[in-house]
């Protein structure tokens, strides 16, 4: 046979007449040798391009999965293949709306599961999971309000995922010819199995032993239950409506000296980003600074936790954030005893009080003088709150209308992701951006920093109008941040991610003109400046500068409170739990710890155990001694948490 085509061939060639092309089952049969190879490349694409990239951020954390988060993985994998594979199958049939509507489908979903983990990634080193969709209230209005602030690295983050999708659909409709049958059968399958997607339980907590994609479709299903009613919201706390328990009348100690009490809180400020103790060559709290430099300074303070609610319960009740949810919500708060020792009282906040239900918290505070975000700005940012200079200007005008004795909290925002940064002002951090991008670190804490620096603008023309009265003369100022704020030192960004220093470590300083403290309230203060210190102290030191913590009536209450006051000699040495999921506030990711003065045992949900460090040897805490170092604290822990992060059902409710 072969001999009779080469006659043909070379008589056709003598004659000068072309060869004639091969035939069509030639072609047929040599399409057949690329066609299926590219056909099954272009539907397993996109879930290999999610595993690459999975594997790229963290191989070593999937290598010691144990057999259970094996298999999940797999079963993930499994079922990412199956959904968008249905989808670029549907997408290539020949005609009919659903080849429209799966390529749509496919494109979008592809971009944001695979480019939208990439972002989240890059941000928290933990991915996007069904905790953090229904996590928040006002989840998309804070979501979509922190999106714009970094929207360029968002789009960079999307468009290559978005070009790579359109890519495979592009090769995918020239490789692929479904038969009719099938295609229509995948064109009814597809959106089943993207619908199925969403609510087909997969391991997202922990290890989050579940590709991203597969994370991010099962987030969708739990945003979907939460805005349409079905989510159970038992484990996604937030305030209730307060109501104290009642505080007796009571009397102001003799030896007490008379003072008023101004308490500021700032917003995100960690202690590497304000000066608590006096330094002339200070940059970024530089207003403060200079106003103060008789201050008491205390540089090894810690809140409990990097929530903002969590904290205010802490500082305000001097309970342990591991307290139940009752009790959270029942326990006095300072202005109780303010006002039951006579002091007048107020509270003035940046913050906007829609965010979270935080307005049920502060509903019945009782204060005689109140301004919230909205108060000052009907339009203000929902997660930033109001401009501060509006807020420095009420309270310049209010404070003058306070009765002595008078007890005043002033809360700030503006330094809360995005973080406001007024263009018209100093910026004397540089250079500066607004990109979240990883290689653009430094330039970004740099605008973080500017944005220290303008609320220190704020906050200190507060304080100086004040000292310039008379009343100023007798009002101690006690002064510290809600938390502090995290750039990637342990792989997150933000705060409630954690309790490494960077979130916790924060600044505290009290200022007493002369006459308002005893010399041996001024001998304690000046013995603690060194000494590890928490937030659950701040409560019974304003007790105590409001004469009252000795006070028979609040014997109940004050056996509760596991805090010391700064004013006197002891310290809070005993284990302290730190957490940022509290009976006021739940989180996306759990993570919890305990602290006894230098040493620190903590762990989040993605680590895979508990981690210990001596914080005076290893500041940073970049080396982990094994949790059988922190011997005391791992007890303490086990005691309080039964287990580690991640791990089981949370204990908020108890």
């Amino acid at each position: 046979m072969q001999g009779v085509h080469d006659a043909h061939r070379d008589r056709a060639a003598a004659e000068g007449v072309p060869a004639p092309r091969a035939s069509s089952l030639t072609r047929a049969r040599s399409r057949l040798g690329w066609r299926p190879a590219l056909a099954i490349a272009a539907i397993l694409a996109i879930p290999l391009l999610g595993l690459a990239l999975d594997l790229g951020r963290r191989s070593d954390r999937i290598l010691l999965f144990d057999g259970e988060a094996r298999l999940t993985y797999a079963a993930a994998l499994v079922e990412s293949v199956i959904v968008w594979g249905l989808l670029l199958y549907a997408a290539c049939r020949r005609r009919g709306a659903m080849r429209t509507v799966a390529a749509v489908l496919f494109a979008v979903f592809t971009t944001f599961a695979i480019g939208g983990q990439t972002y989240f990634f890059d941000q928290y080193h933990a991915y996007l999971n069904v905790d953090v969709s229904v996590f928040a209230s006002n989840f998309m209005d804070s979501v979509v309000n922190q999106l714009f602030a970094d929207f360029g690295n968002y789009l960079r983050a999307k468009l290559p995922v978005l070009i790579a999708a359109l890519g495979v659909l592009y090769v995918a409709r020239r490789v692929l010819r479904p038969r009719r049958s099938l295609a229509r059968a995948a064109g009814v399958l597809a959106p089943i199995a993207l619908v199925a997607s969403f609510f087909v339980p997969t391991q997202n907590r922990h290890v989050q032993a579940s590709t991203p994609d597969v994370l991010y479709l099962n987030a969708v299903g739990g945003l979907l239950r939460t805005q349409f009613g079905f989510t159970e919201q038992s484990n996604q706390l937030r305030p209730r409506l307060r109501e104290s328990l009642p505080v007796p009348p009571l009397a102001r100690s003799a030896t007490a000296p008379k003072r008023n009490v101004v308490f500021v809180i700032l917003e995100s400020v960690r202690a590497s980003a304000a000066c608590s103790a006096f330094d002339p060559d200070c940059k970024v709290t530089e207003h403060t600074n200079q106003l103060f430099p008789g201050r008491f300074p205390f540089l090894n303070m810690r809140s409990l936790d990097s929530c903002t609610a969590i904290s205010l319960a802490v500082l305000w009740s001097g309970l342990y954030p591991t307290e139940s949810r009752d009790r959270l919500h029942t326990w006095p708060l300072v202005f109780d005893y303010a006002r039951a020792t006579g002091y007048d009282t107020a509270f003035w906040t940046s913050q906007n009080m829609l965010f979270g239900n935080v307005r049920l918290w502060v509903k019945n505070l009782g204060v005689r003088k109140f301004v919230s975000a909205t108060d000052l700005d009907p339009t203000a940012d929902l997660d930033m709150g109001a401009p501060e200079n509006l807020l420095a200007d009420h309270v310049n005008g209010e404070i003058g209308q306070l009765k002595e004795p008078f007890f005043a909290v002033v809360q700030l925002s503006n330094v809360h992701y995005p973080y406001l940064v007024d263009e018209r002002g100093p910026q004397p951090f540089q250079p500066a951006t607004t990109s979240k991008a990883p290689d653009e670190n430094n330039s970004f804490y740099n605008y973080y920093l500017n944005a220290v620096y303008q609320q220190d603008q704020h906050v200190a023309r507060i304080l100086e109008h004040l000292r310039s009265t008379e009343v100023g003369e007798r009002t101690v100022i006690v002064y510290t941040s809600d938390h502090g704020e995290a750039f990637r030192e342990h792989g997150q960004m933000g705060h409630t991610f954690g309790t490494y220093e960077e979130e916790t470590h924060v600044p505290m300083w009290i200022d007493a003109p002369p006459g308002t403290l005893t010399e041996a309230e001024a001998d304690s203060l000046r013995k603690k400046r060194d000494a590890y210190l928490f937030h659950v102290d701040v409560a019974p030191t304003l007790l105590d500068l409001m004469g009252v913590w000795d006070a028979p009536g609040i014997g109940e209450y004050r056996a509760r409170l596991h805090g010391h006051s700064l004013l006197r000699p002891e310290l809070s040495e005993q284990p302290i739990p730190m957490t940022n999921c509290a009976g006021v506030w739940s989180c996306a990711f759990e993570n919890w710890g305990y602290m006894q003065k230098n040493m620190k045992l903590l762990a989040r949900s993605w680590d895979p155990g508990w981690k210990c460090f001596d914080i005076d040897a290893d500041p940073t805490e970049d080396h982990d001694l094994g949790p059988a170092r922190c011997g005391g604290l791992l007890d303490a822990a086990n005691r309080t948490f039964g287990r580690l992060p991640g791990q089981g059902v949370a204990r908020q409710d108890e």
